[in-house]
């Protein structure tokens, strides 16, 4: 016999891994943004230590994510660095520009945020109004012409 609950099955299941994964992304920011920039910029490559502890937040998020196997959104992803595990924030720890290397930016669809991380020096670039496209199951079937006209041969 099943375990008593809602009669319908509803719910979340792995309630508790997403509410700690939830957690850990919400403190690693909060220790992230609490952490003042230094005043001196001699001081810039050492970071604080409520910088340290926000990175390890960030390391366990992403460990506990491989762990269960349960996929972060690309929103959280982004806020992360993917190889120093610094959380990213905008002006603080990273600098966000949007280029278009197309000729001359004329092809709007080709533009792309460009995040440098401040602590490693790396950057990632996400496109920015590019639709993420479907599934190979989920995409209509398309026959050529070519392939037509060799069904209709065979047939014949």
């Amino acid at each position: 016999m099943a375990k008593g609950g809602k009669a319908g099955g509803g719910g979340v299941q792995n309630k508790a891994i997403y509410s700690r994964l939830s957690f850990l992304q919400q403190a690693s920011v909060f220790l992230t943004s609490a952490a003042s920039p230094p005043s001196d910029p001699s001081l810039e490559s050492t970071p604080s230590p409520l910088q340290g502890m926000g990175r390890r937040l960030a390391t366990d998020l992403r460990a506990v994510s491989l762990k269960t196997r349960i996929r972060l959104n690309p929103a959280v992803k982004r806020t992360i660095c993917k190889f120093c595990d610094s959380v990213l924030i905008d002006g603080q720890s990273c600098t966000t520009t949007v280029e278009n290397k197309s000729k001359g930016g004329k092809k709007p669809w080709a533009d792309n945020i460009v995040r440098k991380c401040h602590t490693c020096g790396k950057q990632r670039r996400y496109p920015v109004s590019a639709p993420r496209t479907k599934r190979k199951t989920e995409r209509p079937v398309v026959s050529s012409s070519a392939n037509q006209a060799k069904e209709t041969e065979q047939a014949c």
